[in-house]
């Protein structure tokens, strides 16, 4: 009932959002010829119906069990459309208010909005802020059709990290840091082996995974286990559990049966050859010297997420060791508990947040939305001697493109 009224909500905006940017479409196309616009009317609408029909028909079907195509395109171009006009409206709203003040009616106001109802080349005001509100909003809409393509476009991002306590002999040690691979959502096996080969030329010493294998369901993994499984490295590869590989977001059924698809896999990463950490630290040693590295289950300290990790019980018996290195599928869990009560854990490599998939980064300046919930949310940050790094993930969650932020295999080295 809940998801059903959820729907209907979002429906009732959707059409809201949908007749108020339709006013400033027939506003700019007020000079076209009948059939233009008749043409240009019928493509807008014909988006907003197709989104009625599929979000009404959505709390009857099972989403898990639509096509690929369907969850991976259609729906993100019908959410990618609507979040378009939303953005395209907050324009036309700055002038529906300027109109409001203007016919409000103080003299002041009055003189200064007549004087004001055109820009520079004689445009009308209205007419302006139309154009720039449906320019803007398009530009998104095609930035977000661009970004289809860049899904499999894997950034290689390359960072040395200094630590004072790093016993010699791991000093330049090579670390491939992976996150999100989410396998439901990857659909070329190919590309996929491209990645993992660019992976492997970096020839690593050890490779480490933080969570998010899989979106919901262990079956997700049949046909890209044997692409993972080429994953090796000297010292091992170690992985942990996300969020996603809960199967918290699907509907099973019974408690059994979740469990049962927790069990599988667990078992997809044993016969990947990959040593999973469950709330657990391992010994790695090298030269007679060690490190420990340290493995939670996820626990964040942001959204409604469940937290299963126990930083305590997998911290237990490293203490002896001079460095230590955690991997946490959720970096908030850095500020929320490592940094205050296990000071002694040097590095924490983390993922979870993907950039949102969606941002800019050029040198002096970064910006994603996810960062006003994340406060750390990609590469690497620092509190006094302790350091984390965010991966911005392997895979993709949702909307199937990337933008901004591509795909990431992180190089560490330790010196």
């Amino acid at each position: 009932m809940k998801r059903m009224l959820g729907s209907w909500v979002f429906i009732l905006i959707m059409l809201l959002v949908d007749f108020y940017v339709f006013q400033s479409i027939k506003l700019v196309t007020s000079n076209l010829s009948s059939r233009t616009k008749f043409l240009i009317y019928g493509v807008y609408w014909s988006f907003t119906i197709l989104a009625v029909l599929f979000f009404v028909s959505s709390p009857y079907l099972k989403y898990e069990s639509l096509p690929s195509f369907v969850k991976n395109y259609v729906v993100a171009i019908l959410l990618g459309f609507f979040i378009a006009k939303l953005v395209a409206a907050l324009f036309f709203l700055v002038d529906d208010l300027r109109r409001i003040l203007q016919w409000g009616g103080t003299t002041a106001i009055s003189a200064f909005s007549s004087s004001k109802n055109t820009t520079n080349n004689g445009i009308p005001r209205s007419v302006f802020i139309s154009w720039l509100g449906l320019g803007i909003g398009s530009g998104l809409f095609g930035t977000l059709i661009y970004g289809f393509g860049n899904k499999y476009k894997y950034q290689l991002e390359k960072v040395k990290l200094h630590f004072e306590n790093l016993p010699t002999a791991f000093r330049g040690l090579k670390i491939i840091h992976i996150s999100d691979i989410h396998s439901g959502s990857l659909q070329d096996k190919q590309a996929v082996e491209k990645g993992v080969h660019k992976i492997m030329q970096q020839k690593p010493d050890i490779i480490l995974f933080t969570g998010d294998l899989v979106n919901n369901e262990a079956v997700e993994m049949d046909e890209l286990a044997s692409v993972f499984s080429a994953l090796n490295a000297p010292m091992g590869v170690f992985s942990i559990l996300g969020n996603h590989d809960y199967g918290d977001y699907k509907q099973w059924g019974s408690v059994e049966k979740k469990a049962e698809n927790l069990s599988k896999l667990k078992d997809v990463h044993r016969n990947m050859g990959w040593r999973l950490l469950l709330n657990e630290h391992v010994v790695l040693e090298k030269e007679n010297e060690t490190i420990a590295l340290i493995g939670v289950e996820n626990w964040g300290a942001k959204g409604n997420f469940s937290k299963y990790g126990d930083l305590k019980k997998a911290y237990t018996g490293s203490e002896a060791h001079s460095f230590k290195l955690l991997m946490s599928h959720d970096p908030s869990h850095w500020e929320a508990e490592v940094c205050k009560s296990f000071n002694d854990i040097d590095l924490m490599l983390s993922g979870h947040t993907h950039g949102m998939q969606f941002g800019v980064e050029i040198p002096g300046f970064r910006w994603s939305p996810v960062q006003y919930m994340y406060k750390q949310w990609a590469g690497i940050y620092n509190n006094k001697h302790q350091k984390l790094y965010v991966n911005r993930g392997f895979g993709f969650l949702g909307y199937p493109g990337r933008v901004g932020m591509l795909p990431e295999i992180t190089l560490i080295e330790l010196a």
